[in-house]
């Protein structure tokens, strides 16, 4: 389930362009930035009142329910224990956040941007892609933070609260501006978990590029949560075996008595 109408999206962001970086490279979040806060206007325009940035969101909730004070009364405010645990901030800054010290915009948010709606969350992040350049595919989400939110959904049987979707945008540079060229979306819970690539040795990141997420997954969302716990514990069994091998069984015989 998404409720954003990402095909109609897609039609209404290819051929647009945003003001080439006055600073910084053409990449990362230099180049990222202004089609992220492009993506986001349009969806607002749609979903007024339903789209937030992930900060945004949280000022909201928090500002609307003043009477929760601190960490512990500020996530019971999350219906889903599952959505509070991707979203939310640490407890330290949660229990200083008032009106008067509300949340900024933090680079590694889980969500650049969502729509939220009887209390089904579309979270969205936004990749862009140069085109004229070959790059490897960019860092999705932590593969250990995605095992906990897996986790949090067997244990709390939370199946239909949320969803996360990539929507990428490829840009080539022209004068100077960045034109799109073209668009993908795919959805996380679509991909078959067993294909999910983990660079444990880029914090441990899955990494992949939109446009080439196979959404070939059939099964339920429950599903999907322990086929993707099979998968990271079976990675993590072999990457710790490695290590185990590589870093440890060389040198015991030099600190054995």
């Amino acid at each position: 389930m998404s409720l954003v109408n990402y095909e109609e999206l897609k039609k209404e962001v290819i051929g647009t362009s945003v003001p080439k970086p006055l600073s910084g490279t053409l990449s990362g979040h230099a180049a990222g930035e202004p089609f992220d806060k492009h993506v986001y206007s349009q969806i607002k325009r749609k979903f007024s009142a339903e789209t937030f940035r992930q900060y945004e969101y949280l000022n909201y909730l928090y500002s609307k329910n003043s009477d929760a004070r601190g960490f512990e009364a500020r996530q019971t405010l999350f219906n889903s224990p599952t959505v509070m645990f991707l979203l939310s901030r640490g407890k330290d800054v949660t229990d200083k956040w008032n009106i008067d010290n509300q949340f900024e915009e933090k680079q590694n948010d889980t969500a650049d941007m969502l729509v939220v709606k009887d209390e089904f969350f579309d979270i969205i992040d936004i990749k862009t892609r140069n085109i004229a350049k070959k790059a490897q595919a960019p860092n999705i989400i932590s593969s250990y933070k995605l095992a906990q939110v897996c986790a949090k959904m067997i244990d709390n049987k939370e199946f239909n609260t949320f969803t996360i979707n990539y929507f990428e945008i490829d840009w080539l540079l022209e004068d100077d501006k960045l034109v799109c060229k073209d668009a993908h979306v795919a959805n996380l819970f679509k991909a078959k978990p067993e294909e999910l690539y983990i660079n444990w040795a880029s914090g441990m990141q899955i990494q992949f590029h939109v446009s080439d997420l196979e959404q070939n997954f059939t099964g339920t969302m429950q599903e999907w949560a322990k086929e993707y716990l099979k998968h990271f514990v079976t990675q993590a069994k072999k990457r710790a075996n490695s290590m185990i091998t590589k870093f440890v069984k060389p040198f015991e015989r030099y600190i054995q008595n």
